[in-house]
C-alpha cells in the first residue's frame, strides 16, 4: 500500500510547513553547513540545496517505483499527477511558492509523472508481448 503513495508529497509538505513558518526566501538562503576544501574554497550548503538534492533523490526512487505494472503503480501515477497539479497551482497562486526552489521541485514532480507513465507503458508493452504467442 505504501508503494502507491507518491514520494513528492514529502518535499511538498516540508516546503509548505516552511512557508507557514515565515519568510521563505531567508529560510531557503540560510546556510546549513559549510566545508573547507583542500583547494582553499569554502563550499556552503543551504536549505535551497537540500531541497534540490532531496528532490533528485525522490525522483530517483519514484522512477524506480514506476517499473511495476500492478494496480499500486497505476494508483501511484494517478496520485503523482495530483501532487504535480498541487505544485503547479501553488507555484502560480501562492506568492511564497514563487521561488526557483519550488519551481525545481515542481519540474521534478512533472518529470516523475511523465517518466512514470512512459516507463509503465513500455513495461506493459513488454509484458504483453511476452505473454502473447505468435502462431
Amino acid at each position: 500500500m505504501f508503494r502507491a503513495i507518491p514520494l513528492f508529497v514529502v518535499p511538498l509538505v516540508i516546503y509548505n510547513l516552511l512557508m507557514l513558518s515565515g519568510d521563505v526566501h531567508s529560510a531557503l538562503a540560510a546556510g546549513l553547513f559549510s566545508v573547507h576544501l583542500m583547494s582553499g574554497a569554502t563550499w556552503s550548503f543551504s536549505a535551497h540545496d537540500a531541497f534540490v538534492v532531496g528532490g533528485v533523490l525522490v525522483l530517483y526512487f519514484e522512477i524506480f517505483k514506476s517499473t511495476g505494472t500492478d494496480m499500486a503503480s497505476v494508483l501511484d501515477h494517478t496520485l503523482s499527477m495530483l501532487v504535480f497539479i498541487v505544485f503547479l497551482v501553488e507555484f502560480l497562486v501562492v506568492a511564497a511558492c514563487g521561488t526557483s526552489t519550488f519551481f525545481a521541485l515542481a519540474l521534478m514532480s512533472l518529470l516523475d509523472v511523465i517518466a512514470g507513465f512512459t516507463v509503465s507503458i513500455v513495461a506493459a508493452r513488454r509484458d504483453f508481448a511476452i505473454g502473447s504467442s505468435v502462431d
